[in-house]
């Protein structure tokens, strides 16, 4: 076939064009710089909080709430990084309304939320049956102030506490009554919750067996504000000392109406009752009532003063109760993540345990059970309208921190 010379040369001409294209290497677009891309996404990790914030004794909760949603706020501005990731970590607080068939309901909510830990719950008789649902969850869970020796007694693995407890709270007391007070005469009331009764429980045994006598033993409830019946019945038994196991919406009214019954004894209590609140309720008949607390005087803290301001700045009020505690534990959570690599509580639920800690509140370490070591107890008056602290002890050996007592009675 014969082919003209224009069409050769156009031929010729597409033939260079398309070899040209196919030996040219394609250019890639470059990268845009590392600046424009938008920032990895933190693992967000969900920390629990229960405890009432309703109702009576939402004071206290509502105070624990805050510790931990400070210690939150105080992790996430550090930027932990655990296991090589960047870690945000989310508060999920639950009322429990104090109430120990609301805490079950909450616990398997927080359980059903993928929390990595949970703080609570404020009450024994919260915590106690809690405790079965986080364990079965395989979730930690510490309470900032359940002192009922049965919530680390039933053998789960995911149990702790960071107060101390009271088979070490009620003897303290007690030993402080009979030696210090010179008390020989008692009256015991409980609020006939796990708390409660078993605090005084406790009180009871130590002072019998240190020669007190115990007068009466009465019983009433966490919901009953009028005591005439039982402390008039008490005031024919003539006590030098009234002990209540409860919390503050009780005490302040039975204060109150001791004073007006014309009762001379004192009143003395332990951690549900040595808050500010109590002081409010009771008025002027809270002066010289006493009460014990596990932990150290705030001032004596070893990052407590820190805390009270840091608290003080932030809610605009003063620590109520259990709030240095309930920050701590969190702490004591994401250290065990630290050291495990993880934040998945399967894997460092088992360095909780392992705890050795210089928190707030001061050194944390926990026994086989899930009970804080050597958790000190200090034993408050009130004076001047304030609590005021009067000795600190280490349970099982002397004082830690003294200060006169009030004088023996004769």
């Amino acid at each position: 076939m014969i082919i003209s010379k224009r069409i050769a040369a156009g031929l010729g001409l597409v033939l260079c064009i398309t070899i040209a294209a196919c030996g040219k290497k394609e250019e890639t677009p470059a990268p845009k710089a590392d600046a424009a891309k938008p920032a990895a996404a933190a693992n967000v990790v969900k920390i629990g909080v229960a405890s009432p914030l309703t109702g009576p004794q939402a004071h206290i909760g509502n105070d624990i709430k805050n510790g931990v949603q400070l210690a939150v706020e105080d992790l996430n501005a550090q930027g932990i990084v655990i296991g090589g990731n960047k870690v945000e970590f989310v508060l999920v607080a639950e009322d429990d309304e104090a109430n120990p068939t609301k805490a079950t309901t909450v616990a398997q909510k927080l359980a059903d939320a993928k929390v990595a830990g949970v703080v609570g719950h404020f009450n024994s008789g919260a915590s106690i049956p809690a405790s079965k649902i986080y364990s079965d969850a395989g979730i930690p869970q510490i309470s900032p102030s359940s002192t009922n020796p049965k919530y680390t007694q039933q053998g789960f693995k995911t149990t702790f506490r960071v107060v101390a407890h009271d088979d070490q709270q009620g003897p303290t007391l007690a030993r402080f009554a009979v030696d210090k007070l010179g008390a020989k005469n008692i009256a015991v009331i409980d609020d006939s919750t796990a708390y409660g009764q078993g605090l005084a429980d406790a009180f009871e045994n130590t002072a019998k067996s240190l020669g007190a006598n115990i007068v009466a033993r009465e019983h009433t409830t966490d919901k009953d504000t009028d005591f005439t019946a039982i402390l008039t019945k008490i005031k024919g038994a003539k006590p030098d000392l009234i002990m209540f196991g409860g919390i503050d919406p009780q005490a302040g009214p039975m204060a109150k109406q001791m004073a007006s019954l014309g009762i001379n004894a004192k009143l003395i209590g332990g951690d549900g009752i040595q808050t500010p609140n109590f002081v409010k309720l009771a008025g002027d008949a809270s002066e010289g009532q006493m009460a014990s607390m596990p932990g150290l005087p705030k001032e004596k803290m070893p990052g407590g003063q820190k805390f009270v301001d840091k608290y003080q700045a932030k809610f605009g009020k003063s620590v109520e109760l259990f709030a240095p505690m309930g920050y701590d534990a969190v702490f004591v959570f994401v250290d065990s993540m630290k050291r495990a690599g993880s934040t998945d509580p399967a894997k460092y639920l088992p360095e909780v345990g392992k705890t050795k800690l210089e928190g707030v509140i001061g050194p944390i370490e926990f026994d086989d059970k899930g009970d804080l070591r050597n958790g000190p107890i200090t034993v408050y008056v009130v004076k001047g309208g304030n609590w005021a602290p009067l000795e600190t002890v280490i349970p099982g050996g002397a004082p830690a921190v003294a200060a006169a007592a009030p004088e023996k009675k004769p």
